[in-house]
């Protein structure tokens, strides 16, 4: 692979992943509620997640979803319902006079992670843009191998970036405005955003 590929797909893979889709989302949404100590857990989860994609991708999964209306119908259903139940648990927070739990808990960050991870694991158009997008910067001539995992590797970074850029915004976001008050308006503020990347994925159809 030549440099100018890798730097085209450098730049392409920059700008898709700016794109606010359900992950963005989910990491805006856990960024206002819980704040910067999140931002670790909710990066790694992004990165683990576009792995996982990626390497169902490379397993042949994102063929088969985009060969397959039931297969990719059952993913992105099971993908959406549970963004939507995340968001209503947001909801509920957002309108109930209890405290909001401390984000420093073990248990706390752990559940940021496994959300996050889930979310973007779970989202079928990713597999499928994979198997559609990597192909296209990959020179038959070489090591078809060690290109997909140069691409993959490129690309996880890109994301992981990313989702820091966007929890660092959202985070110190939460900062300037922490009273009470404000605290309930970010839960429901987060659990919409979760509630509509729900219902985004569920509306998502195959290329």
């Amino acid at each position: 692979m030549s440099l100018e590929t890798w730097l085209a797909f450098l730049g392409a893979s920059a700008l898709l992943v700016m794109l606010p889709g359900p992950t963005i989302l989910t990491v805006i949404s856990y960024s206002l509620t819980h704040g910067k100590r999140a931002r670790l857990p909710l990066v790694l989860a992004v990165a683990l997640g576009d792995s996982t994609a990626l390497l169902l991708s490379l397993l042949g999964l994102g063929a088969l979803l985009a060969a397959s209306a039931f297969w990719f119908t059952v993913v992105k259903t099971v993908g959406g319902l549970y963004l939507l139940y995340l968001g209503f648990k947001l909801l509920r927070a957002g309108v109930s006079p209890a405290p909001l739990p401390m984000a420093g808990a073990a248990g706390s960050r752990w559940k940021l992670f496994a959300n996050t991870y889930l979310v973007t694991a779970l989202n079928p158009k990713g597999i499928i843009f994979f198997v559609a997008f990597l192909p296209q910067f990959i020179d038959p001539a070489g090591d078809v191998t060690r290109q997909l995992w140069m691409l993959s590797a490129t690309f996880v970074a890109c994301a992981g970036v990313n989702a820091t850029a966007y929890a660092v915004f959202a985070g110190s976001a939460r900062r300037l405005l922490a009273s009470p008050r404000a605290q309930r308006g970010f839960n429901l503020g987060g659990g919409a955003l979760l509630s509509a990347a729900g219902v985004w994925a569920l509306l998502a159809r195959r290329a």
